[in-house]
């Protein structure tokens, strides 16, 4: 504990930290203050159906990533998804599209030209959410009687029109975080969403499960328990690499020897991050999309229901591939092997070229399944809860997007900030080893 005090007054005697700290609390305050504002035309007390209808199933999973706001129609309802969607969507061309590529490589002028299109995109993404939003508040059996009726003439291009500027303004938010604050804006942004619903969740669970039918507080301690134990199986995820000994060949220059090293090529577990699990829902999430939120019939209700045993397996298999997929376009073991030969680098008992390139491509090959299996069952945990008796708002805090959204986004911003003791000389956040941040690819478009 007196370790712990210390390291905040470390943390607070760093002026340029101090100001990092309090500039990005600042801004997710204004975010949190906006996502309570409602749509002009909305009357809040009409929202009860909406309420009880967007914290189930899938839609309960995309009003947490809104932190409340998809449920309540606020001005932040679709809040940073379609920037994450658009950023998702230049990332994987900037990977296929070979003019893409070469403008990435370009450097600071091309990732300004990619980032102002994600931006255009963003705008285009937003619209059409938008439009299948005030489709899903118009229907008379969700929240028709929530819109006042002089507004009903004019509500779907206010609401559009709000809803965008909604959107850019978060999406403003989370760049201003980025270049002026601590840590990835975006990921933030997204994190303190979900935690907001946090204390009235578990207040909730602790209510339900201390009445006379709930099972008593024992129930409830064994699932804070269960929570903290997958906590930790996450952090193991996040973090868990594969070391592989790179030798470097000695140089004499003159007098002096360069090379000789020994050092280590890690390969993540989880080399993909959060990103399977993202499209996974994306895919699943088409059908609700669809039929205008409206997910009350067909394969759309199926697939709306995290806790249905067809959900769980489609699910599971689309993780399971799109880990193989998004792993196999952003490691490239052909470019590594070549950058390894180039600075005179091998691995022990391999020869260079191809035949490094074929060893690293099979112990990736090795430590993806094990990982893309772990992930598809940390992403099914939230209906495997709810099936055991979780409420439905405290199960989504066991797994899937929200759980890893967080454990990742908290270490990475861990992760800076001990680097800002380190520089200075202070301690860092841990007595032995070190916090390691999620991946770049990870958190760029997270």
């Amino acid at each position: 504990m007196k370790k712990l005090i210390q390291t905040l007054k470390n943390i607070w005697s760093i002026e340029e930290l101090r100001s990092k700290i309090v500039y990005t609390l600042l801004l997710l305050l204004v975010y949190r203050v906006g996502s309570h504002i409602v749509l002009p035309g909305v009357d809040p007390n009409g929202l009860e159906q909406l309420n009880s209808k967007a914290k189930e199933g899938i839609l309960g999973i995309f009003d947490s990533f809104a932190g409340g706001a998809f449920s309540s129609a606020s001005i932040f309802a679709l809040g940073i998804m379609p920037y994450i969607s658009a950023s998702i969507f230049m990332q994987l061309m900037s990977i296929l599209v070979p003019q893409l590529q070469k403008m990435q490589k370009e450097g600071e002028s091309g990732r300004k030209k990619i980032n102002q299109w994600t931006r255009y995109l963003t705008v285009i993404v937003t619209i059409f959410q938008a439009s299948a939003y005030v489709t899903y508040l118009k229907s008379p059996e969700i929240a028709g009687a929530a819109i006042i009726p002089s507004f009903t003439s004019f509500f779907w291009l206010s609401t559009t029109i709000v809803l965008t500027a909604g959107t850019l303004f978060v999406m403003w938010l989370g760049e201003r975080i980025t270049d002026k604050g601590l840590g990835n804006g975006t990921s933030l942004i997204i994190m303190i969403g979900i935690l907001a619903r946090f204390p009235a969740s578990i207040a909730a669970e602790f209510t339900a499960k201390s009445g006379s039918a709930g099972g008593g507080l024992l129930k409830f301690t064994i699932e804070i328990a269960i929570l903290i134990a997958i906590v930790m199986g996450l952090i193991i995820l996040v973090q868990g690499v594969r070391k592989i000994a790179i030798n470097y060949a000695k140089q004499i220059v003159g007098n002096r020897q360069f090379g000789g090293a020994r050092q280590f090529l890690p390969i993540k577990v989880n080399s993909a991050g959060v990103m399977p699990i993202i499209f996974a829902q994306a895919i699943m999430f088409l059908p609700t999309l669809l039929t205008g939120f409206n997910a009350t019939k067909g394969i759309a209700a199926t697939l709306s229901d995290h806790g249905n045993i067809w959900y769980m397996v489609v699910y599971s298999i689309l993780v399971i591939g799109f880990t193989f997929l998004y792993t196999a376009l952003i490691f490239n073991p052909k470019q590594i092997a070549d950058n390894l030969k180039q600075n005179n680098g091998f691995i022990p008992g391999v020869q260079p070229g191809q035949p490094t390139a074929d060893y690293i491509g099979h112990i990736m090959d090795r430590i993806t399944l094990p990982g893309a299996v772990f992930l598809a069952i940390v992403g099914i945990l939230p209906g495997i809860a709810k099936n055991l008796g979780v409420s439905s708002g405290f199960s989504t805090f066991f797994g899937g997007t929200s759980l890893l959204i967080m454990v990742g986004v908290i270490l990475d911003t861990l992760q800076q900030i001990e680097t800002h003791l380190l520089m200075r000389q202070y301690d860092g956040l841990m007595k032995g080893g070190k916090i390691q941040g999620r991946q770049t690819v990870s958190s760029s478009a997270i």
